[in-house]
């Protein structure tokens, strides 16, 4: 049986060698991932053409960039980069951070805008 419920706070694992992302749901239409940061990771800077992301803060105080808007986030803070705006997320702090991100639709089931 699949599960449905997930304690996010135990789903985390660091790494000292790069950011990780642990994935707790994953369907065709979207996914769900606990994105986790060490002092000095980051996601680079990117964009999905077909695809939502939202960044919500579950601990640490990340920096996150959406477009051209850079911002220090904390616990409880949410993000969204819509599809085709530039967007990433580092940990420039001492401590450990983490993010419930999710994105829809799965980037492998995304229609370019043009339609192709």
């Amino acid at each position: 049986m699949p599960e449905h419920f997930y304690d996010t706070a135990t789903s985390a694992h660091f790494s000292h060698e790069k950011m990780q992302k642990v994935n707790l749901f994953e369907s065709p239409r979207m996914f769900c991932d606990v994105y986790c940061l060490k002092a000095g990771q980051a996601q680079h800077d990117h964009t999905h053409d077909g695809n939502d992301k939202v960044y919500h803060v579950l601990s640490g105080t990340p920096t996150v960039r959406i477009g051209e808007q850079t911002r220090v986030m904390c616990a409880g803070q949410t993000a969204i980069a819509p599809a085709g705006v530039i967007h990433g997320v580092r940990n420039d702090s001492t401590d450990n951070a983490t993010l419930l991100v999710f994105m829809a639709p799965h980037p492998r089931l995304a229609v370019p805008p043009n339609g192709r």
